[in-house]
């Protein structure tokens, strides 16, 4: 009885099988991608390219699939979002893989969207960017610039000034500040945009779920933080001296920049959080909390078209 290796020998050996190997070797070679490489490389040999027909052929199919690219969710390539290349290598020509264009631009997205943590944003603000912001309005215009100004010059650890951006509701103050946050992501810098009102009603809860320690850290650690509609929530003593006071005391010893927006002015947002459930004002506690506001922001007056309403 024959071996497998024989019986496979004397296929190879027959005429059938010559005369397909000699159709699917001169329709590799006279292809036009083929032709390019060995054009650009007249010192590989017919013999080099001979043995070589396997890589070849994976080549040439790979880069017709990749000039007819069917997006990345369809690439048919050995691998994914790799775009092939020929090399030289020694007697064989081999193939290499660099990252093409999509796939680059995806995995920069994803990166992006890693430096981008947000609670309780919307969507829309998330994809921010000033290119898109309408400049409808002088007050607008000047915030978006000094806006942009932060997040060119940002450097947490180092310099903790922030923004104030204050001013009618809906005017554009949250979108300003997810356009920060994407210039931001740009430059590698992490920024968490916080919703003020649902995160301190977060903070509320997780004391009875054990998470209240965790939670905070994750806020008061965040190289930019933006604190989105201060003076929105409903307020108590605990929150603004255990939960607000805490991040910003933590943030102002780090050097860590913090932005807010708000529809108070630094005096109005002063008197709300005076507030005492307990009776009464605590206006010193309040003052305690503004002074790090005040010292570290710059406040910027935010004005024009209500965009919501206009939507």
């Amino acid at each position: 009885m024959k071996s497998i290796q024989a019986s496979l020998q004397s296929m190879m050996n027959g005429d059938k099988f010559i005369k397909q190997y000699e159709m699917l070797k001169h329709d590799i070679l006279t292809d036009p991608i083929i032709n390019e490489f060995m054009q650009s490389h007249p010192h590989v040999s017919l013999d080099m390219l001979e043995r070589s027909l396997p890589k070849l052929d994976q080549y040439r199919k790979e880069v017709n699939t990749c000039n007819h690219c069917p997006g990345l969710q369809k690439c048919t390539n050995l691998m994914t979002g790799y775009r092939p290349k020929l090399v030289v290598d020694k007697q064989f020509v081999d193939i290499r893989f660099d990252v093409c264009e999509i796939k680059q631009k995806e995995d920069r997205q994803k990166k992006q969207q890693a430096l981008i943590k947000s609670l309780y944003i919307p969507k829309d603000i998330l994809a921010a960017r000033f290119e898109h912001f309408d400049q409808d309005h002088e007050a607008r215009l000047a915030a978006s610039a000094a806006a942009l100004e932060f997040a060119m010059q940002a450097d947490p650890g180092n310099r903790p000034m922030g923004l104030y951006l204050y001013g009618k509701f809906g005017v554009g103050k949250t979108y300003i500040m997810g356009a920060v946050a994407n210039e931001l992501a740009d430059r590698d810098i992490e920024t968490m945009l916080v919703y003020t009102p649902d995160f301190f009603r977060e903070m509320k809860q997780s004391i009875g779920d054990g998470t209240f320690s965790e939670k905070l850290d994750r806020v008061k650690n965040a190289q930019v933080l933006i604190l989105d509609d201060i003076g929105a929530e409903s307020l108590s003593s605990w929150i603004r001296d255990d939960v607000l006071g805490v991040i910003l005391q933590y943030r102002m010893l780090e050097n860590l920049p913090t932005l807010f927006t708000s529809n108070y002015d630094y005096d109005e947002l002063e008197e709300h959080l005076a507030y005492s459930d307990r009776g009464g004002l605590e206006q010193l506690k309040a003052k305690r909390i503004m002074e790090r506001i005040r010292h570290f922001t710059t406040p910027i007056y935010v004005d024009g078209e209500n965009r919501r309403r206009r939507n």
